[in-house]
């Protein structure tokens, strides 16, 4: 089996991934946060975990793979008193509609999708811990961990002590011991959803959430935890000061999770994703004007750990790229290729998969596969071609659907059949103009003619 590397974030390298149990691979990556719609960075995340799980899943026997719901947090109490709407039913409604949104391009369920408020137990127990061993302490109500007792903070994002304080954009409070202290519990009034515990009525600070749930489904330590890059500091770091240090590993920072990968940031024509900007790209708005697989290979077509630039350009590029890719699919109708699902994954697709996602490379090696198919003609050559789409995400439709030769179910089928035939006599008759009217009209309607020597053709773009 050829190794599997990966960069990892904790040691700044890449390296060759080594599994705590290779019967076993177990990895988790942050969800969401349900009180709006995902944008595109969420879903670079989503895309790239999912893709690191199928290539995990084809090189060892059991992947458990989780990935949380973040369903308490401030920005939901904001969204409920903006709108007047009960917390319950805006984390319900966006959870619904970011697992629908990520399953429109491609993305399974992680195996485990747990909810933070469905583990409070949990995190109280863990921050019992924390207090126990001396690395938090209770004040006016909260609970904070005290980032000098671990002498390892910081090492994860390399970030020195002032950038750290000015990072985490911390609030300076009377109740805290350093600058830098973070909140594991915080006080709830009565209108602010909120959980019994030894230090009062509240709700856990949101870095605690993870640490718990992580530990709860997968056990210490798992092997894989990520997500993106602006999660590295502090999210990612006060994940590993809590869970590391309430189980007394101090100084071994592998034994909450042994490789950390980061997704890089997407722009949007260069610039930073801002309100203030205006440039926020919603995936339910994409998913509106574009095919789901569209927006899964733009999204795999830089490094993962590289910048992303969305623009509708780079989307128009990858329409025609997998347009071009179900052309020859389309054109190889006729030759049967079976057992997709089981067909080995091409050596040049994996190899470079298996080097840290390397996803440029992969796609240049399927636009290659697609050339051989085109030129060879065989089931083997088009069940790699399959198959290498696959462990991608992609190619998944039927071509003559994708392509728009898909008419069994189009109400105007006959309507414009009739008017092929119609531009057709006129053709005959010399009528050139007549014909040229009924491409215009067609044309109109999102529907092109394909001349072919067997006859005219149309698709619906």
């Amino acid at each position: 089996m050829t190794d599997i590397k990966l960069h990892n974030s904790l040691s700044g390298k890449k390296e060759t991934f080594i599994p705590h149990d290779p019967s076993h691979i177990r990895l988790y990556a942050c969800g969401p946060t349900v009180y709006n719609y995902a944008h595109i960075g969420n879903a670079r995340m989503a895309v790239v975990f999912d893709l690191l799980v199928a290539v995990m899943r084809r090189a060892y026997p059991k992947v458990t793979y989780v990935s949380n719901i973040t369903d308490v947090d401030d920005k939901i109490m904001a969204a409920a008193a903006e709108t007047g709407t009960p917390i319950d039913d805006i984390t319900a409604k966006y959870t619904r509609i970011y697992n629908e949104d990520m399953a429109a391009l491609g993305v399974a369920m992680p195996d485990i999708q747990p909810h933070a408020t469905a583990h409070i137990g949990d995190m109280i127990a863990l921050i019992q811990r924390l207090i126990d061993r001396g690395h938090a302490y209770e004040a006016a109500g909260h609970v904070l961990f005290h980032v000098p007792s671990f002498d390892a903070y910081g090492r994860l994002s390399r970030r020195s002590r002032d950038e750290q304080v000015a990072g985490a954009r911390v609030d300076i409070a009377p109740y805290k011991k350093d600058a830098a202290d973070f909140v594991l519990w915080k006080p709830s009034t009565e209108e602010q959803p909120g959980w019994d515990s030894p230090w009062g009525v509240g709700r856990p600070g949101w870095h605690i959430e993870c640490s718990a749930m992580a530990e709860k489904h997968l056990g210490l330590p798992f092997d894989i935890h990520g997500g993106g890059a602006d999660l590295k500091f502090p999210h990612h770091e006060n994940e590993i000061a809590q869970s590391c240090c309430a189980h007394g590993h101090e100084n071994d920072l592998s034994s909450f999770a042994r490789y950390w990968v980061h997704n890089g940031f997407v722009t949007v024509s260069g610039e930073k994703m801002s309100k203030s900007i205006g440039n926020i790209t919603l995936v339910h708005d994409l998913i509106a004007a574009w095919p789901g697989e569209v927006l899964r290979l733009t999204l795999l077509s830089a490094h993962y750990r590289q910048p992303l630039d969305w623009s509708a350009e780079t989307l128009a590029q990858n329409r025609a790229f997998l347009d071009g890719l179900y052309r020859t699919l389309y054109d190889l109708k006729a030759i049967t290729a079976d057992n997709i699902s089981g067909h080995a994954i091409p050596a040049d697709v994996k190899n470079a998969l298996y080097d840290d996602l390397n996803t440029p490379k992969a796609l240049a090696t399927l636009k290659a596969l697609a050339r051989h198919a085109a030129e060879e003609k065989t089931p083997e050559s088009k069940a790699a071609l399959l198959a290498a789409g696959h462990i991608l995400g992609v190619l998944k439709h039927d071509p003559a659907d994708w392509l728009g030769y898909g008419h069994d179910d189009d109400s105007d089928a006959a309507e414009i059949e009739d008017l092929l035939q119609q531009r057709a006599d006129a053709r005959a008759a010399k009528d050139f103009a007549r014909a040229d009217d009924i491409r215009d009209l067609l044309a109109s309607r999102n529907i092109v003619i394909e001349d072919t020597p067997q006859g005219a053709k149309w698709r619906r773009t």
